[in-house]
């Protein structure tokens, strides 16, 4: 067993506090630490890295490095390679805060619309009774036992309250379980993208066909016989090497057009190569301006929360009932 070094540690030792951490924090923690750019002495780092991973391997953890899938950042991270789907949260959640987790990302892998998110509204209405009948053959923690010896809903689920979903869904965002996708919507955290992917795997979730990741949140083949699937960041990446996207199964063009970049409303402004000089434009429309704007947010969130959790919510019935294993 090789003995590691003092720097070995430190790196080890924030990752396991901070989390997983973006390719830039990483890199800049690593450069800090040995005196290294992983940029110039990529060979300097990875040797780092695998002699990490070789003593980690001894209590079932590894270092892993990760593409989100929402907007394709690389994460590292260390993750547990023990197979126990529960084990992946470890002692801090409950077993219904466990079961309420599962529910979640369920229903995000199952979505055959490859959204890659869930609606916040209709994550506070899982019930978790729906996660015990799976459950009655491989957990029987999760079940109760009447006075009559058939088998019930344990009280712990049946007393979940709304706010406990409340804050057990704030602490998964904290730990980056889950996030907020850019819609406000509940997507799959990083750390469950780093951890959880053999579960992803195994639970049929198609992968990208460029990177290899699950492919949560990502473009669908327009074949409906065709079931490749390739993340926006990854298809951007295609597009800009070779101007055109064909499927790589079933060589089917994709109509792809990259996302285009919104021009800032107060360009002029910030840009004004005298702003020394009053603005010829009325202060009371710059202020109009940000009312405007605020208010139009405010619209937006509402709406989100009345019309746009009953639209997909309706779009994806069949999907949320298929998402608790029978």
């Amino acid at each position: 067993m090789a003995v590691l070094s003092w720097k070995h540690h430190t790196l080890i030792q924030l990752l396991l506090e901070r989390g997983p951490l973006t390719e830039k924090e990483f890199h800049s923690i690593f450069t800090a630490i040995t005196g290294e750019n992983p940029g110039t002495h990529p060979r300097k780092f990875n040797d780092y890295l695998l002699k990490i991973n070789r003593e980690l391997s001894y209590v079932q953890l590894d270092l892993r490095a990760c593409r989100d899938t929402y907007d394709g950042r690389v994460y590292y991270g260390v993750v547990n390679n023990v197979s126990d789907n529960q084990s992946k949260l470890g002692t801090k959640y409950s077993v219904p805060q466990i079961a309420f987790f599962k529910a979640i990302v369920e229903a995000i892998a199952q979505d055959v619309t490859a959204e890659g998110c869930i609606c916040n509204m209709d994550v506070l209405n899982i019930k978790l009774e729906n996660q015990v009948l799976p459950s009655l053959g491989s957990n029987h923690f999760w079940v109760a036992q009447s006075q009559d010896g058939s088998l019930g809903i344990p009280a712990a689920f049946r007393n979940f309250t709304m706010s406990q979903k409340e804050k057990t869904l704030d602490q998964l965002v904290k730990d980056k379980w889950l996030c907020y996708t850019e819609d406000d919507n509940i997507g799959v955290g990083v750390r469950s993208v780093l951890d959880l992917r053999s579960w992803f795997n195994n639970a049929g979730v198609p992968s990208c066909e460029v990177c290899n990741e699950a492919g949560l949140k990502a473009k669908l083949c327009p074949n409906e016989g065709c079931t490749v699937r390739i993340h926006e960041h990854c298809l951007k990446k295609i597009f800009s090497q070779k101007g055109v996207v064909v499927c790589p199964s079933c060589d089917t063009r994709w109509q792809y057009q990259p996302p285009k970049t919104e021009p800032i409303e107060l360009k002029e402004e910030e840009t004004d190569p005298m702003p020394s000089q009053p603005s010829s434009r009325p202060a009371q429309s710059q202020s109009s301006l940000r009312s405007k704007r605020k208010r139009q947010r405010l619209s937006q969130n509402d709406d989100a929360n009345t019309v746009g959790c009953s639209s997909q919510a309706e779009m994806k019935r069949v999907t949320r009932s298929s998402a608790h294993p029978r």
